[in-house]
């Protein structure tokens, strides 16, 4: 059974993850920015990795330097213009 002390130092190793990696998020992300980190987090590893570039390549039938050019005008703005933000004020 799971102490209270445990419990803190889960949280506490969550937000240490969190402060130091991008991706990982933080309690107040909203949707559209967790997306952006998925997608261009996705695009980074097809960049890294020959095999899913070239995987990519001979299913589009291109060259391995056009997908990888075309990864990186993806990760540009891969999920659109961000939505407005609302005004509290």
């Amino acid at each position: 059974m799971a102490t209270l002390s445990d419990r803190f130092n889960i949280n506490a190793q969550l937000e240490h993850l969190q402060s130091k990696y991008v991706g990982t998020g933080h309690p107040d992300i909203n949707r559209f920015e967790w997306n952006l980190n998925i997608k261009r987090d996705t695009y980074a590893s097809f960049i890294g990795h020959h095999s899913l570039t070239a995987y990519h390549a001979i299913a589009e039938n291109e060259s391995t330097g056009r997908i990888k050019y075309n990864f990186l005008q993806n990760m540009l703005l891969p999920c659109g213009l961000p939505p407005e933000k609302e005004d509290e004020a």
